[in-house]
């Protein structure tokens, strides 16, 4: 092609050419780098060139859904100064060890395998490591799938289950983490004032018995004074928390080695930790040092501080306790080493009752009479009552913290490769930790010392401090600081993941948790966070709150397999992670296995659980934000319509399950607004959201010209369909003309076996009016259509005085008028509509028309018998239809009406045809007059011309009609001999409309709503403008309307 010419040319309609615009060479370079791609010059408006997004996602450092999204966030990206990303041992791993190992391992695991044993214990640890295992596997197809940007697990829940779980969940997840924060803030004051400073207590008891209340007052002060503190901390500045999370992780792994370099030490040389029993029970060693009753020195024997705590006094005559004076005292060591065989003593469970003796199994003692246990006497027992979905449920969070290198997906150099290698590395690690312990802690730790969850037997040290190595310090403080930190990290983690909900606009009310200070910190976020951590703390109880987050956390793990078992499921296109190995069995078994764990914990909590998320999702469902994300949920409905549609028979259904599924025509003004939107009004009172609903309409004109208008029509409706709560859908034709369009809807809106089987349409008020000559034809064409696509019609008149939704009815009455059968959709509606508010207390009457032959009584029994098998309630009753002569006042209706039929048809004809034709009809009917008048040889009176009716029946009519001017009728036939000339079928059938008009007028005046036989249009095209006089006179003088055509088949049935 020339390139001068080209440049020079203008194509028609498509505006000015780039080229030849004043800043030419500017723009060549910005828009097309070239004239290669001219072809596509149209395209680069909307598209960008390929060079141009690839350079872009090279670059691509944080969230983006498309092209668009992608250049607005580019100014913000570029303002921000890129941290180099962190690898996968740095960024993923050592946060998720960090988030894993925590203060469960160190406060409750010793306790754990004591109680449950050491078999029961390795299934506990078990189960909950496998299923973190699962999920990590799902989660790491998921983060694969695409970049994942700053949110982590939230962001990938809720762009693969889409918002409504998305939200649900995210909220679940940051309850859990809340929960968590505040379950490390109670270990951390637990450590405090149970190991490292018991005299710091504020509260003291003022009784043995209210040592454990005292010890939970306490903690509820000292967690409420650290949460405020960690608070600030997070406030002024996370940056403090980052530059502390490598001293709190050091401390962990000095922590584990300690302890290993512990259990390797007993193999050799246990140490010397002595634990007194009497009898078979555990002494608390808090107030005595010497395992004994009395000691023998050299002035003789001397009773020890153990006989006092036992005795009435200290001498050797005092009245001592019975079971004290029974049994012996004897001395065993509390950590005898890995080589002592006590691995098998600790192999099976031990669950007890709240308060019961830590005794020790297969020592010999002797049983005394039931005794009150006094609280005075130094016993070790036990604080609460045990049993293994209890233990589930506090074990449970110590293996939680796998997604926290997802939630830093932002700051990693490649996060497709290190988060699932890093998660899945150290969830092997501290699966490998957990095992191994409880397998050293069975065989180095004897049973009571185990079962002693607060070191009594010990002097009030930590069980798993006195078998680390060097010291029992290091355990100590090494928990303390690695549960501090962990505190801090959940503070820090928790009021990000809500900022990130709150700013995705899924959830209204959490909009103001969006917003933060100016460097983008979540205060609004952080205050709540805290507020939520300080129910936790408030609760005081490790062994309370542990459950609680359990769920949370399980939750949210559950439905990260559901998400990867969807789109492995649905093979979505997009679904191509880099991670290969994962299977939708592994995440369906990983779901399961989260669901039986949260009913395992706590059946009760589980339910609570599902209950919020449950609410959650109703209301993002009910007043969130309209997302899309192609997220899987999506997937699967269209996969299960799909599904569905295919196994919906084709054909008819069967009568008992026949509904209208409704077409409902709309008219658009120029505007492209409705005209009647009360039909949308009755179309949500007859379908109260049942079954399917198709709202059509059609606009004039080629698509080319009119898809703006279009789109702009179909908002307009879809608006419409919202304020009605019409539950349907939407379809928008443009056609050459008005009546294709309407045929094409009637031939094939729909879809399978979900289409129409009922058109429901608006009566065409102005089809009277000489500037809307075609309104009334393309009326009577589609009630032709519809019969001949075997489709019931519904055809509302007056349809501006149908009620609103939000009306309604206190009395009043629905009124169907049967007049031929129809296959019983007259009855079906009536029984419809009164499901909805609106109708409900409206009374149902059916009147049935006799004539001369009929048995009237004999047919209103027939009826009611009929109802009742058809269970309606129904008043019913029988007009008799006299057959009587035509009334003059017929003659003179069907003579306007032809005369408007002729007019009509000149409306098509030329002026000068016009005048032909008019002239023609003139001496047509001057012609006929003379004729009659030869024939009947008669002067032209009225009593002597010849008519279908005698003189005295045209006296019995005049009598009838009073209001009829009585002078006037002496020359009314003079005056009107034409009528001689009427088409008789047209005579006859507005008889029937007259007379019918005037029975139903009489009964059903005040009725609120008039159901109609629609009686169906002539076969002869010809009298189409006939037909919609008939109509007219037919419901002239009712104010609502329902004009019925039944589609040839039965709709309604008495059997079951």
């Amino acid at each position: 092609m020339n390139e001068q010419n080209y440049e020079g040319g203008v194509s028609p309609g498509d505006g000015q050419s780039r080229e030849s615009s004043p800043n030419g060479d500017m723009e060549r370079e910005s828009f097309f780098e070239g004239k290669n791609m001219a072809l596509f010059e149209e395209e680069m408006d909307s598209n960008p060139m390929v060079s141009s997004l690839l350079n872009k996602l090279a670059n691509y450092t944080n969230l983006s859904q498309g092209v668009v999204e992608h250049e607005e966030a580019e100014d913000s990206r570029r303002r921000e100064v890129k941290n180099p990303g962190m690898g996968t041992f740095i960024g993923v791993y050592l946060p998720c060890l960090q988030n894993i190992l925590g203060v469960i391992l160190f406060l409750r695991l010793t306790w754990i395998v004591g109680v449950a044993g050491v078999l029961e214990s390795f299934l506990i640890v078990f189960m909950c490591c496998t299923c973190t295992m699962l999920t990590a596997i799902s989660m790491s197809a998921i983060a694969t799938n695409g970049v994942v940007p700053a949110g982590g697990s939230y962001y990938m829940i809720s762009r693969a289950l889409g918002p409504e779980f998305g939200g649900a969940v995210g909220l679940c997840f940051y309850l859990g983490t809340t929960f968590a924060g505040a379950m490390y803030i109670l270990g951390t004051i637990e450590i405090f004032l149970t190991y490292i400073s018991p005299g710091a207590s504020i509260i003291h008891a003022q009784s043995p018995d209210g040592e454990a209340v005292a010890l939970l007052h306490n903690m509820r002060v000292y967690g409420t004074c650290t949460l405020a503190l960690m608070a600030m901390v997070v406030f002024v500045g996370v940056k403090y928390v980052n530059k502390l999370a490598l001293v709190f992780l050091a401390c962990v792994v000095l922590s584990i080695l300690a302890i290993y370099a512990g259990v390797i030490k007993t193999a050799f040389d246990p140490p010397d930790i002595p634990v007194c029993l009497l009898g078979n029970r555990t002494l608390s060693r808090r107030n005595f040092d010497v395992c004994a009753k009395v000691l023998t020195t050299n002035n003789g024997t001397v009773t020890t501080a153990l006989w006092g705590l036992f005795c009435n006094n200290s001498m050797p005559s005092a009245i001592c306790d019975e079971y004290f004076a029974q049994n012996n005292l004897t001395e065993i060591q509390g950590i005898p080493g890995v080589a002592s065989g006590v691995f098998l003593d600790n192999l099976w469970s031990v669950y007890t009752d709240k308060g019961v003796f830590v005794e020790k199994q297969g020592t010999p003692s002797v049983a005394v009479p039931e005794e009150s246990r006094s609280s005075k006497l130094p016993y070790v027992l036990t604080d609460i009552m045990t049993y293994f979905t209890m233990l589930v449920g506090i074990y449970f969070p110590s293996v939680t913290g796998i997604m926290a290198g997802s939630n830093r997906s932002g700051d990693l150099r490649d996060a497709q490769k290190s988060i699932p290698t890093g998660t899945i590395m150290a969830i092997v690690t501290t699966s490998f930790i957990y095992l191994s312990c409880i397998m050293l802690f069975g065989a180095c730790i004897e049973g009571v010392v185990l079962r002693d969850k607060f070191g009594e037997a010990l002097q009030g040290n930590l069980v798993i401090g006195m078998l680390a190595w060097p010291s029992p310090w290091v355990i100590v403080i090494g928990s303390f600081f690695s549960t501090c930190g962990a505190g801090l990290q959940s503070l820090t983690g928790a009021p990000r993941l809500l900022q990130a909900i709150a700013r995705d606009g899924i959830i209204p009310f959490l909009q103001v948790f969006g917003h933060g200070k100016a460097n983008g910190e979540p205060t609004w976020a952080l205050l709540l966070t805290a507020l939520i951590c300080e129910i936790g703390i408030l609760i005081a109880s490790l062994d309370s709150v542990a459950p609680i987050l359990s769920m949370f956390f399980l939750m949210c793990y559950m439905f990260v397999n559901l998400a990867c078992a969807v789109q492995t499921l649905l093979r979505t296109p997009n679904w191509r992670p880099r991670f290969r190995y994962y299977h939708w069995t592994l995440s369906f078994l990983g779901m399961s296995l989260c669901l039986a764990l949260m009913f395992i914990c706590s059946w009760y909590y589980a339910l609570f659980a599902m209950l919020i998320a449950g609410c959650i999702y109703k209301y993002i469902e009910y007043r969130g934000a309209e997302k899309e994300w192609g997220d899987g949920i999506r997937g699967l409905s269209l996969n299960a319509a799909r599904y569905a549609l295919l196994r919906v028979e084709h054909g008819t259904p069967h009568t008992k399950n026949w509904r209208p599924q409704v077409l409902v025509m709309l008219n658009l003004d120029s505007e492209q607004c409705v005209k009647h939107p009360r039909l949308l009004s009755f179309t949500t009172q007859l379908k109260a959201g049942k079954g399917l609903t198709i709202v059509g309409s059609v606009l004039e004109g080629t698509y080319l010209d009119k898809h703006v208008e279009a789109q702009q029509a179909e908002e307009n409706i879809r608006s419409l369909m919202g304020t009605e709560k019409t539950k349907g859908f939407c379809q928008l034709v443009v056609s050459s003309n008005l009546r294709d369009g309407m045929s094409h809807l009637i031939q094939s809106a729909g879809l399978g076996g979900m289409k129409h089987n009922t058109v429901l349409m608006a009566w065409p008020e102005s089809w009277k009016e000489e500037d809307n000559p075609f309104s009334w034809k393309n009326f009577v064409d589609t009630v032709r259509d519809t019969t001949a696509a075997q489709q019931a019609l519904l055809v509302a008149k007056n349809v501006d005085l149908f009620p609103q939704n939000q009306e309604r009815f206190s009395d009043g009455h629905i009124d169907v008028w049967w007049i031929v059968h129809d296959g019983g959709l007259l009855m079906l509606l009536p029984f419809l509509l009164r499901q909805h508010k609106v109708w409900r207390k409206c009374r149902m009457r059916i009147f049935t028309v006799a004539q001369v032959d009929d048995n009237s009584i004999q047919m209103k029994k027939d009826l009611q018998t009929f109802l009742y098998h058809l269970r309606i309630s129904a008043e019913v009753e029988v007009v008799e239809m006299v057959e009587n002569d035509i009334s003059a006042f017929t003659y003179e209706k069907t003579l306007v009406m032809e005369q408007r039929s002729q007019m009509l048809k000149q409306m098509q004809l030329s002026k000068t045809e016009r005048e032909r034709e008019a002239q023609l009809i003139h001496d047509r009917n001057t012609a006929s007059h003379s004729v009659v008048a030869t024939r009947t040889r008669a002067p032209s009176t009225p009593d002597k011309v010849q008519m279908t009716w005698t003189k005295e029946k045209l006296i019995a009519e005049k009598l009838k009609n009073k209001e009829t001017n009585m002078s006037g009728f002496k020359d009314l036939f003079s005056l009107k001999p034409e009528w001689g000339n009427l088409n008789q079928s047209n005579v006859r059938r507005m008889h029937t409309a007259v007379k019918l008009n005037g029975v139903v007028l009489n009964k059903s005046q005040d009725a609120q709503l008039v159901l109609l036989n629609m009686p169906g249009p002539p076969k002869n095209r010809q009298g189409d403008e006939n037909y919609m006089e008939f109509l007219e006179v037919l419901t002239e003088g009712l104010n609502r309307v329902l004009l019925v055509r039944g589609s040839g088949r039965e709709v309604i049935t008495i059997y079951s």
